[in-house]
């Protein structure tokens, strides 16, 4: 794939009181490639929702490039043709000042699949050393997270 000229990726999600931590955490781990799991760990913060209850937020910022390109790699072969249709259609939306919002379901990732969801998602963050709205989108055409 060669350098890819991404500077990181964040991955974030939330854990509500009524989900299983490790069950969460198993599912961000979908988005990254088994070679790279020891490279890459979680930070884990506890919050308390709008009424009390505990939520726990995780979070890692990947930068090492081995890691950040095998990660997208992992993103791009495991991306349906219509999410990544569809993301091309929403590219303006989801891109904002070089980096691109990527939501993806943790019900499927938990069963291994990526798909782009809206609700309750993993929140992927993908941040370009470019910043021009088209070379963004070349390089995501190249690397095969777009159409």
């Amino acid at each position: 794939m060669g350098k890819i000229p991404i500077s990181y990726i964040d991955i974030s999600m939330f854990a509500h009181a009524t989900e299983d931590e490790e069950k969460v955490l198993k599912a961000a781990k979908a988005i990254i490639p088994k070679e790279e799991d020891e490279r890459v760990s979680f930070k884990k913060n506890r919050l308390k929702g709008e009424y009390g209850n505990p939520i726990t937020f995780f979070k890692v910022r990947v930068k090492e490039p081995r890691s950040v390109e095998a990660i997208i790699a992992h993103l791009s072969s495991h991306l349906t043709e219509s999410d990544k249709a569809s993301m091309l259609r929403d590219f303006s939306l989801r891109l904002c000042n070089g980096i691109l919002y990527i939501r993806l379901d943790k019900q499927k990732a938990l069963q291994g699949r990526l798909k782009l969801c809206n609700a309750d998602p993993i929140h992927v963050r993908i941040r370009f050393k470019a910043k021009k709205v088209r070379k963004i989108e070349e390089i995501c055409r190249r690397i095969g997270i777009l159409l």
